[in-house]
Parts: C-alpha cells; sequence; structure tokens
C-alpha cells in the first residue's frame, strides 16, 4: 500500500517541467483521453484549442475531468532473474473541473497567458487570433503524484 506525503510543491514542480500531457474526459459511459500542451499557473491547468470538436462536446456534457503528466528519467534499468522491472519515473494525476472561457476578454488573457508559459517575450494576442481559438481553464481540486529513483518510491498528495 502506497503511503502519502502531503506536498503541493513537488508535484506542481513536475507540472512546470513537463508540456505535454493527457486529458481525460467522459460523456455518459464514454471516456475519452486526448494529449495536449498545456500551462499550469497557479492551480490551475490552461490550454488552447479549436472552437469546435469533440473535446469541447465532451467539456460542454461533463465538465469533470483528470488529467496526467509524466515522464520516464533516465533508461529502463537491467534487472537480475527474479528481481521485478524498474524505471525511474515521475507524475502527476489531477482531478477538476473544467471551464471553457466565453468571455473574450477573460479567454485573451488565458491565451497570452498559456503564450507566455512557453515563450515569455512573446507580443499579446490579437482580437481576431483570440476569436478564433477556444481557452479552457482547468481548477486543479485534488492532486496525486509519484517520484521513483532507484527503487525508492516517494507519493503525494495534495487537495486544493
Amino acid at each position: 500500500m502506497e503511503s502519502f506525503v502531503e506536498s503541493r510543491e513537488e508535484m506542481e514542480a513536475i507540472l512546470r517541467e513537463i508540456p505535454f500531457g493527457f486529458l481525460g474526459m467522459a460523456m455518459g459511459e464514454e471516456p475519452y483521453i486526448v494529449p495536449l500542451n498545456y500551462a499550469y499557473i497557479d492551480g490551475k491547468i490552461l490550454f488552447h484549442c479549436a472552437l469546435e470538436g469533440k473535446k469541447l462536446d465532451y467539456l460542454a456534457s461533463n465538465p469533470t475531468v483528470c488529467f496526467t503528466a509524466a515522464r520516464q528519467v533516465g533508461a529502463v534499468q537491467r534487472h537480475n532473474e527474479g528481481d521485478p522491472c524498474h524505471m525511474d519515473s515521475e507524475s502527476v494525476v489531477c482531478y477538476g473541473t473544467a471551464r471553457i472561457i466565453e468571455d473574450l476578454e477573460e479567454r485573451t488573457t488565458v491565451l497570452n497567458a498559456f503564450n507566455r508559459y512557453f515563450r515569455p517575450d512573446i507580443e499579446g494576442l490579437s482580437a481576431e487570433r483570440v476569436a478564433g481559438c477556444a481557452a479552457v481553464e482547468i481548477a486543479v481540486s485534488e492532486m496525486t503524484g509519484r517520484r521513483e529513483r532507484d527503487r525508492e518510491l516517494t507519493c503525494w498528495r495534495h487537495r486544493f
């Protein structure tokens, strides 16, 4: 049984370092998981997408989501016969509520924050660009994470 340590900082550092994750959604009995790049800012996951599509349909139907980011650290380690396989890794799983940003002024703020997350020196987006792009904010309510190094496992949990 895994034992969790209360630590928001470790998981937030991982989320800020990994620019790519997977968003899990559900509509009725149908699950849907999509890969996307994102920005993690102040307990929120931000991303952009097309103005129409399956992702927005799912989010409009059920805004409860799960998001995960993970990475392998180094190569898979060799193991002796009888020893379990091992790979150093870290991951964070976030649970929360997604909100499609409808207001154009707020969408401008979110999209500019998203862009500056990756390129701090970039200019602000034009009103035309903002109008042609959707933005989504996930308010994280809980996150769990794990880091494994040299067969030592650390597990974290934080509830907002």
